[in-house]
């Protein structure tokens, strides 16, 4: 499911909207690097201030989706895109994987807007990829005939692992991943979740936390925060076991 094995024609075929996003990476990431361009044209312009959107420009919540900060950070994105994105677009069809996809990032920017001072800069895809997590975790929860086990533990792993590494490296946009997250799991969960379903885990996590509510209270609020997100993953790991 995420290993590709297609050339390079049948990608492109396949999953059109994937191969699109990265283009639109690659080009940006070409036009504010080589000299012939004017490159710092398009970070005034399309990356992500808090203070130009306040003042109007709101093509922003949605640009700095597709710009990155440099050769590693586009290509870590594009990778992460080209690996998870094929399999959901193929599920959802190239109009809906889009629509989710675009909304998970501006999710993400509005939060960043909201959360961050005005002054703050922003570039990146991991808003919207974090979304395509949210999603697989809505589907692993909701809809577990879709993705096998195996595939369900991958995700799960890779989203703890994600999670953690959000907060382990410098220079990283939280609330866009975070929120980003959340947006794509809601907008995969609200059509489907179960009422009752949902509410007992979130009574059982409830129970859980309250008997480390002693430990949890010296950690600083990112750190209970990131906790809270593993424990409802895990809870979502467990449901899918179900």
């Amino acid at each position: 499911m995420f290993t590709r094995t297609e050339s390079f024609r049948d990608f492109i075929r396949l999953y059109p909207i994937v191969s699109i996003i990265v283009t639109i990476h690659l080009g940006l990431y070409l036009l504010t690097s080589l000299p012939i361009f004017p490159n710092n044209w398009f970070f005034e312009n399309l990356s992500g201030v808090n203070l130009y959107i306040m003042e109007g420009e709101y093509w922003r919540l949605i640009t700095p989706t597709f710009m990155h900060s440099g050769f590693s950070h586009t290509l870590f994105n594009s990778f992460s895109l080209v690996l998870f994105g094929p399999a959901l677009e193929r599920m959802l069809g190239s109009g809906r994987f889009l629509f989710i996809y675009l909304l998970s990032g501006i999710i993400a920017n509005v939060a960043t807007l909201l959360l961050e001072p005005l002054t703050y800069t922003h570039v990146g895809s991991s808003g919207a990829i974090f979304g395509l997590f949210g999603y697989y975790l809505a589907i692993i929860l909701f809809r577990k005939h879709m993705l096998s086990k195996q595939n369900s533990q991958i995700i799960l792993t890779l989203c703890v692992v994600s999670l953690i590494m959000t907060f382990l490296q410098p220079n990283i946009n939280i609330t866009a991943h975070l929120f980003g997250l959340i947006g794509g799991f809601l907008l995969g969960a609200i059509p489907y979740f179960n009422k009752k379903e949902l509410s007992d885990s979130i009574k059982g996590t409830a129970n859980w936390a309250s008997n480390r509510k002693k430990s949890i209270s010296y950690q600083s609020p990112w750190k209970v925060l990131i906790w809270a997100a593993i424990i409802i993953i895990a809870t979502i790991g467990l449901l899918a076991q179900k």
